[in-house]
């Protein structure tokens, strides 16, 4: 396999997108210059919440929109469908996992996402949507719960195919695992995919279920999750689980947090009110433990397991070019042994720079956005540039 000949994607959830003006000016404002100083073609990977959505379903709104992009070269082969409402609201934390996979609406939403997007696409590419692991697990409490998720994303399956037969354009969407979601382990997302098909077996969504539902591998999230990344992706191959989409970011790693004032401090300073930061630590012995998120209590006066933890990882989506923040460390290398596997698969997942939390970071991060991005983009160039076999990495 060779990587996606598409362009770059970047995602533009880092930019408020409450209507379709505010898109529009988003990508006019930061996408355009941040692709000139990248100084190379750059796909639009769209954040469009419901609102936007909805102003899209008239034809000739999306027309225009689709001109829009055109006349400037932004190609769009994906969406994030994960955020359904307005990611940039002062306080988002677990709310941006709802609607979960149980509810109409999210069924409805991904869909309506999907239409748009066949208007979007380069004649001859595929898309994908990236959406929510089922749900936030202190959320989903009812005892039904994965059952509807089952039958919500099968009648969703077959609404893409039926979608492919309409308008001769396959999107696929890319179901995300995250830190304590439903869905947060490489084995939970193999068993969910495995009842998925059961479910599916004997029907006529069968198919569907195999050719339009897959997984979008956040490289952030399973490094929080201490997952040895490049087996993590080999599993979900060996489990004929498609990588529609790889989210490329980095995390906060700190060590020894506990007994290093400086890197106290440091974290101390990504302690934020809108994001959620769920955080896990690593004991000498293996063991982990986690918060559900990264607060000032956790840090200044940590539980014995994390007191007793080398290691803290943080889901606090940070550059994905540097591999220091200070006193503190990044996932980084996980990336590298990341992009390094991604060439034995057998088809090219769509590849978008995700790093939204820019406004949210120390020291004035939103001033710095474009020449920020244009870096990070620079740098995964090149890191894709430069492949080595991941055994070879550290």
């Amino acid at each position: 396999m060779t990587l996606s000949r598409m362009p770059l994607s970047y995602c533009t959830n880092v930019h408020p997108g409450r209507s379709l003006a505010e898109v529009q000016d988003g990508l006019t404002r930061f996408m355009l210059p941040i692709r000139e100083r990248f100084g190379e073609p750059l796909a639009a990977g769209l954040w469009l919440s419901r609102p936007v959505i909805d102003e899209l379903q008239t034809a000739d709104t999306l027309a225009r929109f689709a001109d829009f992009l055109r006349h400037r070269d932004l190609p769009c082969y994906t969406l994030n469908a994960f955020p359904y409402g307005d990611f940039h609201s002062d306080r988002v934390k677990e709310q941006v996992y709802l609607p979960d996979w149980t509810h109409p609406d999210r069924e409805q939403y991904t869909l309506n996402c999907a239409r748009v997007l066949t208007a979007l696409l380069p004649d001859g590419v595929d898309g994908s949507l990236s959406t929510v692991p089922l749900g936030f697990k202190a959320l989903a409490t009812s005892t039904d719960f994965l059952d509807r998720c089952l039958n919500r994303l099968i009648a969703t399956a077959t609404g893409l195919a039926r979608l492919r037969d309409e308008t001769g354009r396959t999107v696929r969407l890319a179901i995300e695992p995250e830190p304590l979601c439903v869905l947060e382990t490489t084995d939970e997302t193999v068993a969910f995919f495995q009842q998925l098909r059961d479910r599916a077996d004997g029907s006529r969504a069968s198919n569907a279920v195999r050719e339009h539902l897959g997984v979008c591998y956040d490289v952030c999230h399973q490094s929080v999750e201490f997952e040895d990344i490049a087996a993590s992706i080999r599993q979900l191959v060996a489990a004929d689980i498609r990588i529609n989409k790889v989210h490329i970011s980095c995390a906060i790693e700190a060590r020894n947090p506990t007994r290093d004032p400086a890197v106290r401090e440091a974290l101390l300073r990504y302690v934020e009110p809108r994001y959620l930061h769920q955080t896990f630590a690593r004991t000498p012995s293996g063991a982990r433990t986690w918060h559900t998120d990264l607060d000032r209590e956790l840090v200044m006066s940590p539980s014995p397991e994390f007191a007793a933890a080398e290691i803290w990882r943080v889901h606090f989506h940070v550059p994905v070019d540097a591999e220091r923040l200070g006193p503190l460390g990044t996932t980084r290398a996980d990336l590298q042994r990341a992009l390094a596997v991604l060439p034995e698969l057998k088809y090219a997942p769509h590849l978008e720079v995700e790093t939204y939390t820019w406004e949210v970071l120390p020291d004035g991060g939103r001033t710095e956005l474009v020449e920020g991005f244009a870096r990070e983009l620079r740098a995964t160039r090149t890191l894709l540039n430069n492949l080595t076999h991941p055994n070879q990495l550290p």
